[in-house]
């Protein structure tokens, strides 16, 4: 399950949003070349509060990620730069054939941050790790997954 980290690490672009300039149309950003998509039953924008809730089949697409929930809420500054959000109602990502679930998935952009909680799964391919907890720091590119367990195959060698 190397790559599996690198999938939690994958999901930090989704709260870092900053809308550049030139945004095709319908899409929500650009970042690092790739454009974000979101789609919800619901958007309510708080904006004295700096705050949205996205609701009913969220789903967000950023190149070759996908995530999908129930629900996102968001708080962001005056820029408008997300700072903080949080995914809840059974969170599911996949990208380049690892899939990850968790209840929820909360990303601290300040922090650099991302955790996933509740009945925590990793797979790829046979392997799969499960965990109640898995925090990432972005900047470290460090995992520290809690109540572990998991399997991973292991090839034979060569002969």
């Amino acid at each position: 399950m190397r790559a599996a980290p690198w999938l939690l690490c994958a999901l930090i672009p989704i709260g870092a949003v900053a809308a550049p300039s030139a945004t095709p149309p319908g899409s929500l950003a650009v970042i690092a070349g790739e454009v974000l998509d979101l789609k919800a039953d619901k958007l309510d924008v708080d904006i004295q509060s700096g705050s949205a809730v996205l609701e009913g089949k969220v789903s967000a697409t950023l190149g070759d990620l996908r995530v999908n929930c129930a629900k996102i809420e968001v708080k962001y500054d005056q820029a408008p730069n997300v700072r903080w959000a949080k995914g809840s109602g059974g969170v599911s990502a996949a990208m380049r054939g690892i899939e990850a679930t968790a209840a929820t998935v909360e990303v601290d952009v300040q922090r650099r941050s991302v955790e996933l909680a509740g009945n925590v799964r990793l797979s790829r391919g046979k392997g799969w790790v499960t965990a109640e907890r898995a925090r990432i720091d972005l900047g470290t590119r460090h995992v520290t997954l809690e109540s572990v367990q998991g399997s991973i195959p292991v090839q034979p060698p060569a002969r």
